[in-house]
């Protein structure tokens, strides 16, 4: 059986034609059978949600799958992506289930997983699921029917995890605006920052099911830089839907990413004694400028795939303890087994001890453009001989100088074309050229 199902962060897709509610049953019922839980022995499994509307609908159906599969259910109830690991090892559970699509609009869904050690399912566990949904019809039937119940005070658990990573953080003074994109973030985040200290405008705090990641959060920044910098606030922090990722802006609105953070974070982690084996790891999107800075400074670099369950990959397999993605999934390890946007605005500031973001000086990128190209097909348009041939003409008259990097998305359908150079007007040219031959073939 070929994986079509599991992309590279769980599955996802529009609600009513890829992620169904007979889907959500089938999958419960699958991945309980696969990673146990079903004897009536189990700690149970854990179940969280952003804040779409489909959400509620998702949550009844995967629990019924689970249930129906003699699997205990613990409804948690609306909390980012990160409190999941952080649960499972707090009660011990058999696993969690994250119901959410991440950045992208609300009409969209996704269902991903945790095993019980904290960490997000590999690929081989994921294709053992696929082969269950496939053979469900000879499946035998369960001995047992599980219960579902919901799991009081998750929020206050997470916070209080946060609180005991940073307890010596002390935010008294930093005038701070918080984007929660309308998501899973919208009522944590600005607690906690006040709870720290913090002065907190929070904007996209008011979520109605249909408004996350709705001209908010990480994937517009721009928006709460005009905020930002219009009410002459020190700096600001947008997560996306279910609160995995960040972005920064300083006060002159100048947008920081993923890369820059990795970077200032690393930077302080290695100064303070904190960075296992001295090593980040990164994926292929990672800005040149980020490589020289590490090389500088003496700190090794692992490049992965794109995808922050292959940036986990690699700090587990090398024992280090930070990796990130440009777009702002930022893993310290040594306080959870996923990217935390939360926690990272909260390290970020922790390495900057006072100082002003904008005097941030840890790298010096090299300029980047990167277009995703909407397309019908994306592993067709990827696989176009004109794109092909192309894409490495123009990385070879780039040679030494910048880069060419062009590969289809691994959740939506898009052609990502990235392309460094050593000028704006060049990084333009080449993206164009390359932008419109995937539109050409398409």
């Amino acid at each position: 059986m070929s994986r079509r199902l599991f992309g590279t962060d769980g599955v996802r897709g529009a609600v009513g034609t890829v992620v169904t509610a007979e889907l959500a049953l089938a999958l419960g019922r699958a991945a309980t059978q696969e990673l146990g839980g079903g004897d009536g022995t189990s700690a149970g499994i854990l179940v969280i949600r952003d804040t779409r509307e489909s959400g509620e609908m998702l949550e009844a159906a995967l629990a019924a799958g689970i249930a129906s599969a003699g699997g205990d259910v613990l409804l948690g109830g609306v909390l980012p992506t990160p409190a999941a690991p952080l649960l499972l090892a707090r009660y011990g559970f058999d696993a969690a289930v994250v119901l959410s699509a991440s950045h992208n609009p609300y009409g969209d869904n996704g269902i991903k997983f945790f095993g019980s050690d904290g960490f997000k399912l590999s690929d081989a566990t994921e294709a053992a699921i696929e082969q269950r949904l496939a053979d469900a019809a000879g499946a035998a039937p369960a001995t047992r029917v599980g219960r579902i119940r919901t799991l009081h005070g998750t929020t206050e658990d997470y916070e209080r995890e946060l609180r005991s990573r940073f307890e010596g953080l002390d935010l008294t003074g930093v005038d701070v605006v918080l984007d929660c994109a309308n998501g899973a973030t919208a009522h944590v985040a600005p607690s906690l920052f006040r709870r720290l200290g913090a002065t907190v405008t929070a904007v996209a705090d008011a979520p109605d099911g249909r408004n996350i990641n709705d001209n908010c959060g990480s994937t517009h920044v721009l928006e709460l830089a005009a905020i930002v910098t219009g009410g002459g606030h020190d700096l600001g922090f947008a997560f996306d839907g279910d609160g995995d990722r960040m972005l920064a802006v300083d006060r002159t609105g100048a947008i920081v990413d993923g890369d820059e953070l990795l970077a200032l974070t690393a930077l302080h982690l290695r100064d303070s004694g904190r960075l296992p084996g001295d090593g980040v790891a990164v994926t292929v999107m990672t800005n040149y400028g980020f490589h020289t800075a590490m090389a500088d400074a003496g700190i090794s670099v692992a490049t992965t795939d794109v995808g922050d369950r292959y940036v986990l990959e690699a700090l587990r397999e090398r024992g280090w303890g930070l990796g990130g993605e440009q777009s702002g999934h930022l893993i310290e390890m040594g306080f959870n087994a996923t990217g935390d946007g939360i926690a990272s605005a909260l390290l970020v500031l922790e390495a900057l001890a006072g100082r002003d973001l904008a005097e941030r000086s840890a790298m010096q990128k090299l300029p980047q453009r990167l277009v995703n190209v909407p397309v019908a097909d994306r592993d067709a348009a990827i696989a176009s001989p004109a794109l092909a041939e192309a894409t490495a003409l123009e990385d070879e008259l780039l040679s030494g100088r910048g880069r060419v990097l062009v590969r289809p998305s691994g959740t939506e359908q898009l052609v990502r074309v990235m392309v460094e150079a050593p000028s704006d007007d060049e990084a333009d040219a080449v993206c164009e050229r390359l932008v419109a031959i995937v539109r050409a073939g398409s």
